[in-house]
């Protein structure tokens, strides 16, 4: 997941922003619907995110789990970090599903100004290491991170790779292939996109397509032979529809952006929602991820239908 930069503008429209989503998105969340047992204490924990398939299941999940051990939920969907971010510091949000890297960046940014030396590495370790230093003095406390990762790939046709011989990013470098990708506007700059590709593989990167980060014109751009590879990330659950396949990312150009939950240390700092989290994520995968992320875009069923499937099945919940 590319680095979100601070914008002050939105950060002004935050607290608008968050009872807008409240309201919004009750009828979906565990809560509403009923939950997933646990008998609850009297005490609400409000879960975050931003409103993408991924994050409307895991705080799906984690409601799952937190009800499960005796928490009322609600869940606040905020459309992007710069928003959800201020009202997790103050508060108003309890707890967050975060991907490691980009968190420390974003709070690294926050902190030392939009020019400062990465913290972030492919080591999901020191990563998380980073990331907690930073989010310490700001009232946040970051869990154990697990298997389950989404970073940003690259994707290529079945017939390219096959013709090719293609199987990692450095076999397209060594190929000498030019490659129109298809991406974000803002591939150009980003150290992991064009500028890494061109610099740790040596790709020809002709020219960017930009169509934005595996949106649906991205991947149509590839499968019908506009572009040649596209941006998108590794818990993508279309690939298959449109042909398309990763390559891997053998050199460790992207970054650690294991899913780890996020929390204000003051509201939600407790041993036991850490207990409940971290049995979620020791046991969720990048494949389960993709899974999850499959059932509700391409068959369509609700997040919250789709969360309590997967933490009964897992035995996290009593069902």
């Amino acid at each position: 997941m590319d680095t979100v930069k601070l914008r002050t503008a939105a950060a002004a429209l935050g607290a608008m922003a968050l009872a807008l989503s409240l309201t919004a998105c009750g009828a979906d969340s565990l809560e509403a619907e009923g939950g997933t047992g646990g008998t609850g204490d009297g005490k609400n924990l409000v879960i975050g995110g931003a409103g993408f398939t991924e994050a409307a299941v895991m705080a799906e999940l984690y409601a799952g789990v937190l009800r499960e051990a005796g928490y009322e939920t609600t869940i606040t969907r905020v459309e992007s970090r710069e928003l959800y971010a201020p009202e997790l510091e103050r508060g108003a949000i309890d707890i967050v599903p975060e991907y490691a890297a980009t968190m420390a960046e974003f709070l690294n940014a926050k902190v030392n100004g939009p020019d400062a030396e990465p913290v972030a590495s492919s080591d999901v370790d020191a990563t998380v290491a980073a990331l907690r230093e930073l989010a310490g003095p700001l009232g946040l406390e970051v869990l154990d991170a697990g298997e389950a990762v989404n970073q940003n790939a690259f994707a290529v046709t079945e017939e390219f790779a096959a013709e090719h011989g293609l199987t990692t990013l450095s076999d397209l470098g060594e190929s000498g292939l030019p490659v129109r990708l298809a991406a974000g506007d803002d591939c150009e700059q980003r150290p992991f996109c064009r500028p890494g590709l061109e610099d740790t593989y040596g790709i020809d990167i002709t020219e960017i397509d930009p169509k934005g980060v595996g949106s649906t014109q991205a991947k149509q751009a590839v499968q019908n032979g506009t572009d040649d590879m596209v941006l998108v990330t590794t818990t993508d659950a279309t690939l298959e529809e449109f042909g398309l396949v990763l390559l891997e990312d053998d050199r460790n150009l992207q970054q650690a952006d294991n899913l780890l939950p996020v929390v204000n240390a003051d509201s939600a700092g407790d041993e036991e929602i850490a207990a409940a989290l971290d049995g979620l994520t020791r046991v969720l995968t990048t494949e389960d991820l993709i899974e999850l992320n499959r059932r509700v875009d391409a068959e369509r069923h609700k997040p919250v239908d789709v969360a309590r499937d997967y933490l009964t099945d897992k035995g996290l919940i009593s069902g």
